[in-house]
């Protein structure tokens, strides 16, 4: 079965509520309808040492999550928009993933080719194209490939202070969003699945 799995970049420890989290459980209830499996990590419920090494050593819990992207055919960071960009915890992230560039597999191929990246952003404050921009860019460098329309965010009106979460039901056009980018992952994932990108010479 294939596989979703999301990195859940909040500030805020659980059990506290977050909109970043309940935007990618949307998601992953999308992606289900197309016959993917999810599982959610909340980063920041995990010790993870800023750095670029796939074990930094010490109480490091980054490398049991790395090895739940590595089992993962379809990958989502969902994040808040803080000060216009993405959060900390995301941008740890990413710096923490860039050490898979240099995990390769049998054909030479850095491990993250061949997996599907996605990005879910919520905020009441202005940021998410930018956002999505910058963990796309980064989810391709590393070696993700992005599926048309891969992503979904929820942005209050401007000068706003709503939360997604205060929301009374998910507006239409959300909903509309995360089911496309939902159906074009879960395809994007298949077909990678049964053609995977040539291997890399030595």
């Amino acid at each position: 079965m294939t596989r979703a799995l999301a990195l859940v970049c909040t500030l805020k420890p659980s059990p506290a509520p977050s909109s970043s989290e309940l935007l990618a459980r949307q998601v992953l209830d999308a992606l289900e309808r197309y016959g993917v499996g999810g599982d959610v990590i909340r980063v920041v419920d995990h010790h993870v040492t800023p750095g670029i090494e796939r074990d930094m050593g010490g109480d490091d819990e980054w490398p049991r999550i790395a090895g739940a992207v590595e089992a993962a055919d379809i990958l989502l960071v969902s994040t808040p928009t803080w000060l216009g960009h993405m959060s900390s915890v995301a941008q740890g992230v990413l710096e923490r993933l860039d050490a898979e560039l240099s995990q390769t597999d049998g054909e030479n191929r850095p491990l993250m080719v061949g997996k599907v990246g996605m990005c879910a952003v919520v905020g009441n404050e202005d940021g998410a194209h930018k956002i999505i921009a910058d963990v796309f860019q980064g989810l391709n460098d590393i070696g993700f490939t992005i599926g048309a329309q891969g992503s979904t965010y929820w942005n209050d009106e401007a000068m706003g202070g709503r939360d997604y979460s205060d929301l009374d039901g998910t507006p239409k056009a959300v909903a509309r969003t995360t089911d496309s980018a939902a159906r074009n992952a879960a395809h994007l994932a298949g077909i990678l699945a049964g053609s995977p990108f040539p291997g890399y010479p030595s």
